[in-house]
């Protein structure tokens, strides 16, 4: 199985601990723990800072792989630092995967685990739209029928600023993801490869 992750920090491996910030390496970072744990081919396209795109981009990236058998997005997070509410990430989610689904059929979209208060994140108001982004997601997946990761009882462990995955945060994430894709639900729905 080919898996293009499509995301921001957390996807990439973020370390929030450097004055600077730093990278986690391979052994901590969730798309590498996934990669060695299945055997899959996990490529990881994550972005410090990323948000929804506004532009094609993931066209162009699916153009440089081909024959990807899923693409995994998890995004929302940065537009809601920005400001954006969980119904207007949702609502950017929807056009950009409306891009991607007359190209690919075999999308999995994960609602990054909610945020806590920290560094970054001053506000209980946050907390909670980080929390309703993961229920106006679910409904979007339902509504465009593809597959959900509803991330919110993993119980990811996070950093001191409230966003960034830890060590063992990103252990724990691949696992769980693993258990979706892995899953009888999953395998059984009429999903295709990505052209």
């Amino acid at each position: 199985m080919r898996i293009l992750c499509f995301g921001d920090s957390n996807t990439y491996g973020y370390d929030p601990r450097g004055y600077f910030g730093d990278r986690y390496p391979g052994s901590d970072r969730w798309v590498d723990i996934l990669a060695k744990q299945s055997g899959w081919e996990v490529m990881n396209a994550g972005a410090n800072g990323r948000e929804i795109p506004r532009n094609p981009y993931a066209l162009r990236l699916l153009s440089q792989h081909d024959s990807v058998d899923l693409f995994l997005v998890m995004l929302g997070t940065n537009d809601l630092l920005q400001g954006a509410s969980a119904s207007e990430a949702a609502s950017q989610m929807e056009a950009f995967l409306n891009q991607l689904l007359p190209h690919c059929k075999t999308i999995l979209l994960a609602a990054p685990p909610p945020m806590k208060r920290g560094a970054w994140v001053p506000s209980d108001a946050l907390v909670k739209e980080s929390i309703r982004l993961a229920e106006e997601y679910k409904a979007l997946a339902q509504k465009l029928h593809i597959p959900f990761a509803d991330t919110r009882g993993w119980n990811i462990e996070l950093a001191f600023d409230g966003v960034h995955f830890t060590e063992e945060g990103h252990h724990t994430f691949a696992r769980q993801i693993s258990n979706v894709v892995m899953s009888e639900q999953f395998h059984s729905a009429p999903y295709f490869s990505c052209k």
